[in-house]
């Protein structure tokens, strides 16, 4: 009988190790940040300087690679500061499962192509600077669903077609930088719901 009282605590234990270990492979953590990090560092085709290729390494925390700054509270990648390094690169779909990053500055490089729609998932996003580097085509429309953001620099681009009006849904944004692009067409009407803009550049560009 004692057996058979013993059982279901040992049975409840076991399954809950088990469910705690399918948790925590299905949960992203530190280590997940890093293996995005990692595909981004493939990403990057010109490192003149050699920062990411000798300093972001596995062998050392992600917390202490250069540009990356962690939480204090959670321990995840919390931003992404890659400015100012000659880096010659796309910006992979996976940057977005970064999802404790709030602040994204990659400004004076030479990133190119289209920007991922899976940047979306950046919810925390309150700052991000894309200037000086040579993305193109349209600025997406989904940029306007940043609930957070407060800082947007995307100057010094190959943007073209027109100034998307989500942009107008940005409510709690004060800086607005897009000069020295290839805009078209006239400025939203929408953007005179940013109450809280403090700056806004257009200059250089093609607008009527």
């Amino acid at each position: 009988m004692a057996k058979i009282g013993f059982l279901p605590p040992l049975m409840f234990a076991l399954l809950f190790a088990t469910f705690a270990a399918i948790f925590s492979l299905n949960s992203p953590n530190l280590t997940f940040d890093q293996s995005v990090l990692l595909v981004l560092k493939s990403r990057i085709s010109h490192d003149p300087h050699n920062l990411l290729t000798i300093n972001w390494s596995t062998s050392t925390s992600v917390c202490n690679w250069i540009g990356i700054t962690c939480g204090s509270r959670h321990q995840r990648v919390v931003a992404l500061n890659l400015s100012s390094m000659d880096l010659i690169g796309t910006i992979p779909s996976e940057l977005g499962s970064l999802s404790f990053l709030e602040w994204v500055d990659i400004h004076y490089n030479s990133f190119h192509d289209s920007l991922p729609i899976e940047l979306t998932n950046l919810h925390r996003l309150k700052y991000l600077n894309f200037g000086n580097n040579n993305f193109n085509g349209e600025m997406p429309s989904w940029f306007g669903y940043f609930a957070k953001l407060q800082s947007l620099y995307m100057y010094g681009n190959n943007f073209t077609g027109v100034i998307p009006s989500t942009l107008g849904n940005l409510s709690k944004l004060d800086k607005l930088v897009l000069y020295d692009n290839d805009f078209k067409g006239q400025i939203p009407i929408t953007i005179g719901n940013l109450s809280k803009l403090k700056w806004l550049y257009l200059d250089d560009n093609n607008l009527s």
